[in-house]
């Protein structure tokens, strides 16, 4: 009832009444839709699925909405290499929303505004993506290299030594 009330005084989303998260006391509603298993909540700090668990924004690798369906590519942080985070890509994700309401426009505007620069590289056996991301509540950028599926960790860890080397003698 007071979230309700806080969310139209303050002109920010409501939270659905089912939600199961705890937001931090700054947090702001962006928007929310509904699944099959609960509510999906955006905020600006992120993506909460249905399981009451959120993903930041500077997590989701890629976003797609079509016919009902929003398709989630998350990363998981799996080593700091000198200051560049690498990730690794887990299994796709879809969230059929039985009421999306603004949330596909929501998720597609944050995970785009989260991404300050990003260039592909080549390398053995694919290739990686080099990305600055800004992460909401934190100040300055952070730099991800996220390798595609059948490149090597090895290889994006030496990609990610080369660019913070690169980046420091700047």
């Amino acid at each position: 009832m007071i979230r309700r009330l806080l969310a139209r005084l303050s002109g920010t989303a409501e939270v659905p009444s089912d939600f199961q998260g705890n937001l931090d006391a700054e947090e702001q509603v962006l928007a929310s839709g509904r699944t099959e298993d609960g509510p999906v909540v955006a905020t600006h700090l992120g993506l909460w699925l249905p399981e009451a668990r959120r993903v930041g924004w500077h997590l989701v690798s890629k976003a797609t909405w079509r016919d009902g369906v929003l398709t989630l590519t998350e990363a998981a942080e799996i080593d700091d290499v000198g200051g560049a985070v690498l990730l690794r890509d887990q299994p796709i994700r879809r969230l059929r929303l039985t009421r999306p309401a603004r949330l596909p426009d929501v998720v597609h505007e944050r995970v785009n505004l989260s991404i300050r620069s990003r260039h592909h590289r080549d390398l053995p056996n694919g290739g990686a993506w080099v990305v600055q991301r800004k992460i909401p509540g934190r100040d300055g950028m952070t730099l991800q290299i996220r390798p595609d599926r059948d490149t090597s960790d090895a290889a994006a860890r030496a990609l990610a030594q080369a660019v913070v080397s690169r980046l420091g003698g700047e």
